[in-house]
């Protein structure tokens, strides 16, 4: 059985940048992933707009889920993205029922996202 301790352990607990948005962010720009993207006319685009990406230019390195402490609005998604040109950044997104039709609708024909949680790589 397992103890209350870990029981009441959220993913992530112990890491600070996990626990909001922003701060998950910025660790990810120290990481290299710099680039903000936006999703338009069924493309991922550099915020720039130099640069467009089709669903199969895009793999999923992660993503980060953040819950707000009193409303549901504040419910978002990060996505951490590598395109096959080498371009690194991120994404962010609401989450459920105040989620982007257009990021969703791109989201779902990238072919894989999987969710890496750290230390068990």
């Amino acid at each position: 059985m397992k103890s209350p301790e870990l029981l009441e352990r959220k993913e992530g607990a112990d890491e600070p940048w996990m626990k909001n948005l922003a701060a998950c962010e910025t660790q990810m720009r120290t990481q290299g992933y710099t680039t903000d993207f936006k999703v338009e006319k069924n493309h991922l685009c550099t915020y720039d707009g130099k640069k467009s990406f089709k669903p199969a230019d895009v793999n999923i390195v992660n993503f980060y889920r953040f819950e707000g402490v009193s409303d549901p609005g504040d419910n978002s998604i990060l996505y951490v993205i590598e395109t096959t040109d080498g371009t690194k950044g991120t994404l962010a997104d609401g989450y459920g029922a105040y989620s982007s039709e257009d990021v969703s609708k791109f989201m779902a024909k990238v072919p894989g996202i999987e969710k890496k949680v750290p230390g068990n790589a």
